[in-house]
């Protein structure tokens, strides 16, 4: 997917960028392959492929998901961005925190912030489950997302106790995610959320396929979630 067809591809789904939009795009993309060079970011580091599966693929959660209000995103796992720096990059107002437990891909995102002049970005080094204990954050955010990061009955426990009663959790998982959903329903239920939504998602030009799980928080999360940190890939919830 080259710059062209990245643009019409969006603009089929109801999302135009602007030139400043289309240079942070290219912004990120370059320094995503300068940085890749001293540290392990990413796989993709070709551009096409980079504008496919990383920065086309993070905004379809935009597709299901209407950002288009101001609200709050906590990222669990973001790795060098994804899935909520694209979207920041086309929905400027959104406030967006990331949690990952590496702290050089922390440096890295505080640079790539810096050079995209992005504003309302929040990093922090830390594991999820302990940033889920944290007062200030538990039960703070009205979006909390993670792509490819655990099974959902694991990333279930991480991230759902980061989201506001009436928020929604947006699980954005790959060709198995009704397995997982199925796996995770107990999971799900005790942590205080109900599926709302599962679409399954073809990428333009590639036979593989996504699924988008929209998981919404209609209950508080007992106080004991999450647990220390390893428990919940070790013991996940059943």
């Amino acid at each position: 997917m080259n710059e062209k067809t990245f643009v019409e591809a969006l603009e089929q789904k109801g999302i135009t960028l602007s030139e400043e939009q289309l240079y942070q795009f290219r912004k990120y993309y370059n320094e995503l392959v300068q940085w890749n060079e001293k540290m392990n970011l990413t796989a993709i580091t070709d551009q096409e492929a980079v504008y496919l599966k990383h920065f086309y693929d993070s905004l379809t959660a935009a597709f299901y998901h209407d950002f288009d209000q101001s609200m709050s995103i906590v990222d669990i796992g973001a790795g060098a961005g994804f899935p909520s720096l694209p979207l920041k990059i086309c929905f400027p107002h959104l406030s967006v925190t990331i949690v990952d437990s590496l702290n050089k891909r922390i440096k890295f995102l505080g640079h790539l912030v810096e050079t995209l002049d992005l504003n309302h970005v929040h990093l922090h080094h830390k594991r999820a489950e302990e940033f889920g204990r944290q007062p200030e954050h538990r039960q703070a955010y009205d979006i909390a997302m993670a792509r490819a990061v655990a099974r959902l009955n694991v990333l279930s426990e991480l991230c759902l106790p980061l989201v506001k009663v009436e928020g929604r959790f947006i699980a954005m998982k790959g060709a198995k995610g009704e397995e997982e959903q199925q796996e995770a329903r107990n999971a799900i239920g005790q942590l205080g959320g109900k599926v709302e939504e599962h679409h399954t998602i073809t990428l333009p030009q590639e036979e593989g396929h996504r699924s988008m799980i929209l998981i919404d928080k209609i209950k508080p999360t007992p106080k004991q979630y999450p647990r220390k940190p390893g428990i919940p890939n070790k013991k996940p919830i059943r």
